[in-house]
């Protein structure tokens, strides 16, 4: 340990304990000496600052979201929806002209750097991931905090391991003043006081759990590829027609002969418009049986208490980034289930979320009970599971057309059963099914992988930060980091 370390401990640690926990005084802070996790008690405990060359939040851009660029010129903003705990999400990522990034400057982020939420609530605030190089350049809005470790001192990756420790999470809300919008401040952030292994051991721990977190993250880039793949086959195939379009005009169609020849070569007249010959319009409700659900009073214990059936709602849809449903938040007892209408609907049911948003979608992996927010399909007649899922994606302005309400926009399901849609023959669709059942499988095994990891992830997590599990270091590897 760097004698600057050592000076900076010596000032702000702890009397050394074996398994030290957050002591709170009458204003409800924690003790300025004080961690928050157990540790060796040969590690100093140091405040965040201490081991930082800059905590800091951005501002929103002035005219906010209306002037963000529609594509990328330079930068991006980083917002607190792009934070999530160990992985970076590039959806909503917003864009600003060289001239806003400026007047951020001094919150332009920078390679290693920590993003932390600052505000949000229970379910934003406090998370916390390392930003990826491919996202630079880039700042960060007024919601969203800068952690600039100094690598001297500490590995970013371990400081990352402290902000996301489930016992830490609970240490950063009670900072927050109270209400349901959480907040904290750049004070209390350099306030937040860790143990601090040696520098080598720190690098090790980082380099377990960052071995992880990118099997993880290679897992879902994959997973989105494969989407991406099935999406643009269905939109080819059944939306633009893109194959009978090529046939009509001679032009190869660009796929083996025997798919072709599945494809018709011409057009005809339809209550939807033109239309490939041979194909059929139809409704949603007659090439799948539609059910809804409801919700068991949440304040009858032996409804959920212990429960073992999966009860889901649009939450357990939200943020899946594969649309497989592989288990649920809550769980419903035998009694519980019974006061489902619809009752326990199998595996391979499409699920829609159908208010609050409308639009959520994914194929039940294990039999699953809906609340009142879903329209579940079964498929009949020949119809596939992935057709309809894709079918229900590329048809959403439909969808969202036959909605109504006041609060908030819903479709019943009686709005929701007429809806047409355009069938193609038996053979194509068969077709369709087993290209795009091939890469919806190689999705679902993934995201099984991607549970399992995390699983460990987070299981070893908090064993290596409280120093329970400790990762050998070479005499030679210490003196090198030291």
């Amino acid at each position: 340990m760097s004698e600057r370390t050592q000076r900076r401990a010596m000032e702000n640690a702890e009397a050394p304990q074996q398994g030290t926990s957050t002591s709170i005084n009458l204003t409800g802070q924690p003790v300025a000496n004080s961690s928050p996790i157990s540790h060796p008690g040969e590690w100093p405990v140091v405040r965040l600052a201490d081991i930082t060359l800059k905590i800091g939040s951005g501002a929103t851009p002035r005219g906010g979201s209306e002037n963000y660029l529609p594509e990328r010129v330079n930068f991006a903003l980083i917002r607190s929806q792009n934070v999530f705990d160990r992985r970076f999400d590039c959806a909503g990522l917003a864009f600003i002209s060289d001239e806003q990034a400026q007047g951020l400057q001094n919150v332009i982020v920078q390679p290693d750097d920590l993003l932390l939420n600052i505000t949000g609530d229970g379910i934003t605030f406090a998370r916390s991931c390392v930003v990826p190089e491919d996202v630079l350049p880039a700042c960060v809005n007024q919601h969203v905090s800068i952690i600039r470790v100094d690598t001297s001192l500490a590995d970013p990756g371990y400081v990352l391991a402290f902000l996301t420790h489930p016992g830490v999470k609970d240490y950063i809300e009670s900072f927050n003043a109270g209400g349901s919008r959480r907040a904290i401040t750049k004070g209390h952030i350099e306030s937040f006081r860790l143990p601090l292994p040696p520098l080598s051991e720190q690098r090790k721990i980082a380099a377990v759990l960052g071995t992880l977190d990118d099997k993880i993250e290679l897992n879902r880039k994959m997973n989105a590829t494969l989407e991406a793949m099935a999406r643009a086959l269905f939109n080819s195939w059944f939306v633009d027609f893109d194959p009978v379009h090529a046939k009509a005009e001679g032009r190869s169609t660009g796929l083996p002969e025997h798919i072709t020849a599945l494809f018709s070569d011409s057009f005809e007249d339809s209550e939807l418009g033109e239309i490939p010959t041979d194909w059929t319009v139809t409704t949603i409700g007659e090439v799948a049986r539609v059910v809804g659900g409801s919700t068991p009073s949440t304040k009858e214990p032996t409804f959920w208490e212990n429960g073992k059936h999966c009860w889901a709602t649009p939450k357990d849809l939200s943020n899946l980034a594969t649309p497989a449903l592989l288990d649920t938040e809550r769980k419903l007892t035998d009694a519980g289930l019974a006061q489902i209408s619809s009752g326990l609907l199998p595996v391979g049911t499409l699920l829609l979320s159908s208010r609050a948003p409308i639009g959520y979608l994914a194929i039940a992996q294990v039999p699953v009970a809906v609340n009142q927010g879903f329209i579940a399909m079964l498929p009949g007649n020949g119809i596939s599971n992935i057709f309809l899922l894709y079918w229900a994606e590329s048809a959403h302005e439909v969808i969202i057309s036959r909605a109504n309400g006041s609060t908030f926009l819903e479709i019943s399901k009686s709005n929701f059963r007429p809806i047409p849609l355009v069938l193609p023959p038996a053979s194509l669709m068969n077709e369709f099914e087993h290209l795009a059942r091939a890469l919806y499988s190689r999705m679902v095994l993934n995201t099984h992988e991607v549970r399992e990891l995390s699983m460990v992830r987070d299981a070893l997590l908090p064993k290596l930060t409280s120093g329970e599990l400790r990762i050998e270091v070479s005499k030679q590897e210490a003196g090198e980091n030291a």
